[in-house]
C-alpha cells in the first residue's frame, strides 16, 4: 500500500474540511441544498482523481471529524454519506488493469468504462434523494403544506383571482411526484458537473491519473441503465412509497440518458457545416418545451454502448486510443 506523506495529508484534511463547510451551508440554506451538495463533491473528487486512494480517505474522514465537532454526530454521518459518494465515483475512475485481459493489446492499459461510472453516478444520487426525503420527512401532507402556504400568498396578492380548488389539489397530486422527479435530474448533473470540472482540473496540474476522455464519444450510458429506467417507469404507477422512490430513480436515470443523449448528439454532429447552429437551437428548446427533451432521452436509451479508455503502458510508444464493447 501507498505510504501517505504528510503533503497528501493536508491536501486529504483540507478537502474534508471544505467539503463539511459546504455541506453545512447547504443546511443553512435548504434552497441551496443541492447546490451545495454538489459543491462539496467537488474538492472531494479532486483529491481522489488527483492524489488516489489514501488521500480521499483522509478527507473522507476529515469531513465527517469536522461535521461531528461542528453540529453533532449525525451530521457528521450525513457529511460522511455525501462525501462516500464522490469519494466511491474517483476511485472507479482510477480502476485500471491490462487491456490484455480484455482481449486487447499487451503494451495497453484500459481504464474503467465512463458508461460504468455514469451507472453507478445514478444509483448514488437516487440513494441520497431517497435518504434526504426520508430524514425530511417527505410526504404529500408535506408537499401540500407548501401548495397551500403558495396558494394562501397568491390569494392575498391577487384576491380577484379565482382559485379552483380540484385544480389545486392536482396540482398537489402533480408535485407530490415531480419534486423527487427533478431532484435527482438535478442531483445527477450537478455530480456530473462537478466530476468534469474535477477532471479538468487535476488534468491541467499534471495530476490526474487517469487520462483525459473526448466526452462526446465516451459519455454513454451502461444498458443496464435501461432496465432500471423501465422499472422505475412501472413501479411509480404504484402509488405510496413505493412510487416516490420510483420517482427518484426515474430523475436520477432519466437525467444519465438525457446528458448521454446531449453527449451522442455532439458526436454524431462533428464535422458538419450546421453543427453550431443545431447545438444551440436544441439546447435553448429543451430548456422551455418537453418534446426536444424528450427526443434528446430517446437518443441517450437508443445509444447505449460501452466505452473502454486505452491508454499505452509506461514502456510502450502507442497512441491513445478508445475502444467499444
Amino acid at each position: 500500500m501507498k505510504k501517505l506523506n504528510a503533503k497528501e495529508l493536508g491536501i486529504g484534511a483540507l478537502a474534508g474540511l471544505t467539503a463539511a463547510l459546504l455541506v453545512y451551508g447547504a443546511t443553512i440554506q435548504p434552497l441551496l441544498f443541492i447546490l451545495f451538495g454538489a459543491l462539496s463533491a467537488l474538492p472531494i473528487l479532486i483529491v481522489g482523481l488527483g492524489w488516489g486512494n489514501m488521500a480521499v480517505i483522509v478527507a473522507v474522514v476529515a469531513a465527517g471529524i469536522v461535521g461531528t465537532v461542528a453540529q453533532s454526530v449525525y451530521f457528521g454521518l450525513f457529511v460522511v454519506l455525501l462525501a462516500l459518494i464522490p469519494a466511491w465515483l474517483s476511485h472507479l475512475a482510477n480502476l485500471a488493469r491490462p487491456a490484455s485481459e480484455l482481449g486487447g493489446p499487451d503494451n495497453l492499459t484500459a481504464w474503467y468504462p465512463l458508461s460504468d461510472i455514469m451507472l453507478h453516478l445514478c444509483g448514488l444520487a437516487a440513494v441520497v434523494i431517497i435518504v434526504a426525503g426520508a430524514v425530511m420527512g417527505y410526504s404529500a401532507d408535506l408537499v401540500g403544506q407548501v401548495v397551500d402556504l403558495y396558494v394562501k400568498a397568491v390569494g392575498e396578492q391577487q384576491p380577484s383571482l379565482p382559485l379552483d380548488p380540484v385544480a389545486i389539489q392536482k396540482t398537489k397530486s402533480l408535485m407530490l411526484y415531480a419534486i423527487p422527479v427533478a431532484w435527482g435530474m438535478i442531483w445527477v448533473m450537478m455530480l456530473l458537473a462537478a466530476y468534469y470540472v474535477a477532471t479538468r482540473i487535476v488534468a491541467t496540474s499534471s495530476r490526474n491519473l487517469r487520462p483525459r476522455e473526448d466526452i462526446p464519444s465516451a459519455l454513454r450510458m451502461n444498458r443496464n441503465a435501461i432496465f432500471v429506467f423501465l422499472a422505475a417507469i412501472v413501479a411509480i404507477f404504484f402509488g405510496g412509497v413505493v412510487a416516490l422512490i420510483a420517482a427518484a430513480v426515474l430523475g436520477a436515470f432519466g437525467a444519465g440518458f438525457i446528458v448521454s443523449g446531449f453527449a451522442s448528439l455532439h458526436y454524431r454532429t462533428r464535422g458538419k457545416d450546421w453543427r453550431l447552429p443545431v447545438l444551440v437551437i436544441c439546447y435553448l428548446m429543451s430548456f422551455v418545451l418537453t418534446l426536444p427533451l424528450f427526443i434528446i432521452l430517446v437518443l441517450g436509451l437508443y445509444d447505449v454502448r460501452k466505452a473502454i479508455s486505452l491508454t499505452p503502458n509506461k514502456n510502450a510508444d502507442t497512441p491513445k486510443q478508445d475502444t467499444k464493447l
